[in-house]
């Protein structure tokens, strides 16, 4: 299978390159390399496929929407899985412009390359963070949208929607995953579960919501890629389709779990939570299961301990763990 991955350099884009390589598949990757966080960890991402016969690497934006048309007409591709994006939930909130420019525009450009090259399937990524503050639990795919919380969600859910009309009008496979609250090795510096464990290794205060009263679905990486494949394995028409862990844990319970992997104690703040933060995310992944054979295996206190194995292997430590 001939794949282009999107947002190749990134946390979840370099884990699901490494897989579809490990499988046989050729993957063209496409990354930007942007300083949302640093460059060079992304490079360090997918430096070790740059050497492997069936990886190419194209440093280009979502924005260039000729680049776009060119890299789709000369990949034909089986599949495109569009990981490329700007994320943060909070980071969204005074950016508006930014993530409407990347994350709606972005997609049209590389949905209209994709059209032209009559590229057949296309995996989108998305987020729980669609959701927004709903009441029903656990969070179901056919939950009304419309009500984000800050400008991310709300260009994600554009997306989604973009999707269904380039399938309803040219007959587009167009699935959305939405993602709940991934982690893992390689995560983001900016996402929770890196933030707190730094903060921890190296002593400083972070803000921990509500007192800790807060429940996030954390879902490892291995298990998201697994999801991932599986729904590029399966046009399917449209879907939108959750992939999490189904088991939100209790923040405050998060903490403590950084806590005795590195062996300090936390210094932390207690607010209120901002209006951007609901107070819980939690997967419903019967649809998932059945569409995708979706099985996610690796609970929060085994998925932390390899987060924490990479961060000694890859992050600096002060003097006095060494």
């Amino acid at each position: 299978m001939h794949v282009l991955v999107t947002g190749v350099a990134g946390f979840i884009g370099s884990h699901v390159a490494e897989a579809l390589l490990a499988r046989g598949d050729a993957v063209v990757g496409l990354d930007n390399f942007n300083d949302y966080y640093s460059p060079a960890r992304k490079r360090a991402n997918v430096a070790p496929f740059l050497s492997h016969p069936r990886f190419t690497l194209h440093e280009v934006d979502l924005r260039n929407a000729e680049a776009m048309e060119q890299i789709c007409a000369q990949g034909r591709f089986d599949v495109v899985v569009h990981l490329a994006a700007m994320a943060g939930v909070r980071y969204s909130i005074e950016r508006a412009p930014l993530y409407v420019e990347v994350n709606i525009r972005g997609t049209v450009n590389l949905l209209e390359g994709v059209r032209k090259a009559g590229t057949p399937h296309f995996v989108f990524a998305s987020t729980s963070s669609v959701y927004g503050r709903t009441e029903r639990l656990p969070f179901r795919e056919d939950d009304p949208l419309g009500r984000p919380l800050a400008p991310y969600p709300a260009t994600k859910i554009a997306g989604e929607v973009m999707g269904h009309a380039y399938h309803n009008l040219f007959g587009l496979s167009f699935t959305a995953l939405r993602f709940f609250s991934v982690y893992g090795p390689r995560g983001r510096p900016d996402m929770m579960p890196y933030h707190i464990t730094d903060c921890i290794v190296h002593g400083r205060e972070f803000a921990l919501y509500e007192g800790g009263e807060m429940y996030r679905d954390w879902t490892y990486i291995g298990d998201i890629v697994a999801g991932v494949l599986a729904a590029v394995d399966r046009p399917m028409g449209y879907e939108v389709i959750n992939l999490g862990r189904g088991e939100p844990v209790r923040m405050a319970d998060f903490v403590e779990l950084i806590e005795g992997l590195v062996g300090k104690p936390a210094r932390m703040t207690t607010p209120p939570a901002p209006p951007s933060e609901p107070p819980i995310t939690y997967a419903d992944i019967s649809k998932a299961r059945a569409l995708l054979g979706y099985n996610p295996t690796t609970s929060v206190a085994e998925g932390m301990r390899r987060f924490w194995e990479w961060y000694q292997e890859n992050v600096p430590l002060p003097a006095e763990m060494l």
